[in-house]
Order: structure tokens, then sequence, then C-alpha cells
């Protein structure tokens, strides 16, 4: 993986709030311990996404946009283009074709720029319900979606812990994967391809985004520790 990513960067927190005041409590309570943050949809939807931003800027965070652009290639240049004047430093699109990635890949600036695979909420009978080739495997998917977004330009890809050793051992290591569903113990929720910190990392992974497991524990910033130890001795 990129050789680049300082220890503490690798964990990615998912602030999945709907309101700013909830995000900058828990921003607070962690202080130091977090330096990334994930903002996605609820708090788009809330319309404090651009205040988000500034605070988190404020705190000298790095931010990760994740609002899976998904459109004609134009409409995606445009967007791409309005959100790079506020220098977040990852944002995502979907897995589309080359001229959509491409023409997102253009106009970037400085952030970074990652494909969406598949969700890690969707499993093989998911991908058949939607229409994909029956005869394919999620790995196989994935590998082609991943190659297709690099050769257009982007930075890299999400994708599941379970998919990113696979991704590094084709694709090489000189791109992001940023993965979803880490977990420290056995959950039952919307996430169905999880894996814990140490397989994530010993995978490939150069970023794990985790929420619940420290939004939702009573101390979430001794969870962060937690986790960022963790990391520290899986390099």
């Amino acid at each position: 993986m990129p050789h680049d990513i300082l220890a503490k960067d690798k964990l990615i927190l998912a602030l999945d709030f709907a309101n700013l005041e909830e995000a900058k409590k828990i921003i607070n309570i962690l202080g130091d311990e977090v330096n990334f943050y994930k903002i996605g949809l609820e708090m788009m939807m809330s319309g404090d996404y651009f205040k988000m931003i500034e605070f988190l800027k404020s705190k000298n965070k790095k931010i990760f946009a994740d609002l899976k652009l998904y459109d004609i290639p134009q409409t995606v240049a445009r967007a791409v283009r309005n959100l790079a004047q506020y220098e977040v430093d990852l944002l995502t699109i979907h897995a589309a074709n080359h001229e959509i990635m491409f023409q997102a890949s253009q106009n970037k600036g400085k952030t970074k720029i990652i494909a969406v695979t598949i969700l890690t909420s969707l499993e093989k009978n998911d991908l058949n319900e939607m229409g994909f080739d029956k005869q394919i495997s999620i790995d196989e998917l994935v590998l082609k979606k991943s190659d297709l977004a690099l050769r257009a330009g982007l930075d890299g890809v999400v994708a599941s812990p379970l998919e990113a050793q696979n991704l590094r051992k084709k694709l090489g290591d000189k791109f992001l994967i940023v993965t979803p569903g880490i977990r420290l113990e056995k959950s039952n929720d919307d996430q169905k391809r999880t894996a814990s910190v140490f397989e994530a990392l010993s995978y490939g992974a150069s970023h794990l985004v985790v929420g619940r497991p420290i939004t939702q524990n009573e101390n979430p910033r001794i969870m962060a520790q937690k986790i960022n130890e963790m990391i520290l001795k899986a390099a």
C-alpha cells in the first residue's frame, strides 16, 4: 500500500450523524485520537455539510466526503470541480464507465477521488437481483471495477477488507484501498462483508473506516485509542 500514510491517518471516523451539533460533540470528545473524518449523505441532507467541513478544517482535521457521486460525465465533472475548492482530502464517486470517472479525475484539484466498487452491505444474491452476470463473483466484479477506476485516473477504491488482498495482488500497491465494515467483534448490522483491524490491514487496506464501534461506545476516546494501538501493532 502507499507508504506515506501516517498510522494515525489510517483510521477514518464515520460521522454518521444527522446534525452538526451531535457531530461536533463526538469530534471534541475524540480530540487528537482521530485525525480523519468521513461525512456523508446524512449530514448533506441536514443542510450543515459545508459548516461541518469548515468546523473540521478549523480543527486541522482531514476530510473524507463520502457522497458517492453518480451521474452523466459533465454533471459529475462540475460537481467535483465545485467540491474541489473546499480542498477536502477524499471524495467518493461510484465506479461507473471510463468517461464518468475520467471526467471526475480531471476536475479534482488537490482532492483524491476513490471509486465505490460494491457496497459492503451487498451480497451475491443482491447483485443477482440487480442484474449482474450470475457467473461473476463479487471478487471478480470488484477487481474489474477497480481496474477500470485506476485506468481512468482515480486514486483508489472503496472495497471490503475481504477483497483488498486480491486487489493488491492483481493491481499493485500504488493506490488507496479504503475499507468500511471494520468490526471489533461479531455484530448483526447492515454490513455483510466485514473484517477486523488486523485482517483488513494485512489484506492491504490503506485506511479503515470505523463508525459505530467508536461512536456508540460508552467511552469513544478510549475505543479510538485502542484501535490506533491495533493499527500501530499491525504496521
